[in-house]
């Protein structure tokens, strides 16, 4: 399935949170420089009462300021089910810290000063990483929305064709005749839009495991 950028991800944002004016100023002006669009934010609260977060990219937070730090935006992230990529900046090396960070997912741990090259970088695979991660979601919601018009019946039937069962084996099971599995599997086809049974078995295990419960039932 081709996967065209929605609308904002054509234009990633990169959004700087430290406590420092000079650092913000620096690293925005390292972003636009590479035609990177760039926030600024003082502090975490700052950014977490800010629309920008919806907005594809990545952020770069120093992890010490005061008030929460930048680990604790970062938790606070993940509870409220925010996976935005985290490239973390610190003036004081503190390998915990850094071990702490990257198992929650952070794209990088830097200490300041960093290289500008270095940052950039770090950014790149964040933004391209957020990018990705937002078209696999589209393309699961897509799926999603299709398999939620499938009837029940048809929601076992593609369950058994993703299992590998052939038409009479699912007839079989079902307790229906192996003309009813056909029409139903045709229908099945149709509503998920997929053009071969690679398709649809691919569509199925995307398919979160709470949308295929009622069919493994």
């Amino acid at each position: 399935m081709m996967i065209s950028p929605a609308p904002e991800e054509k234009t990633p944002l990169v959004l700087v949170v430290d406590d420092d004016e000079e650092v913000r100023t620096a690293i925005s002006e390292l972003m636009l420089s590479v035609g990177i669009e760039a926030e600024c934010c003082a502090s975490t609260r700052d950014l977490i009462d800010s629309p920008l977060l919806e907005r594809a990219g990545c952020l770069v937070l120093d992890v010490r300021m005061p008030g929460s730090s930048g680990l604790d935006l970062q938790q606070h992230l993940a509870s409220a089910g925010v996976s935005k990529p985290i490239v973390f900046l610190t003036g004081h090396g503190d390998i915990p810290m850094s071990v702490q960070a990257m198992k929650a997912g952070a794209v990088d741990f830097l200490t300041k000063p960093v290289r500008d090259q270095t940052l950039l970088d770090a950014v790149t695979a964040g933004i391209e990483r957020d990018i990705a991660d937002r078209a696999s979601a589209r393309v699961v919601r897509e799926h999603v929305k299709r398999y939620e018009t499938l009837t029940p019946r048809e929601c076992q039937v593609m369950r058994e064709v993703a299992m590998g069962r052939l038409n009479k084996q699912i007839a079989y099971d079902l307790g229906i005749t192996e003309i009813t599995v056909k029409l139903h599997r045709s229908n099945v086809m149709r509503k998920m839009q997929a053009a071969s049974v690679g398709e649809l078995i691919r569509a199925w295990e995307k398919l979160p495991a709470e949308v295929r419960e009622p069919a493994l039932a």
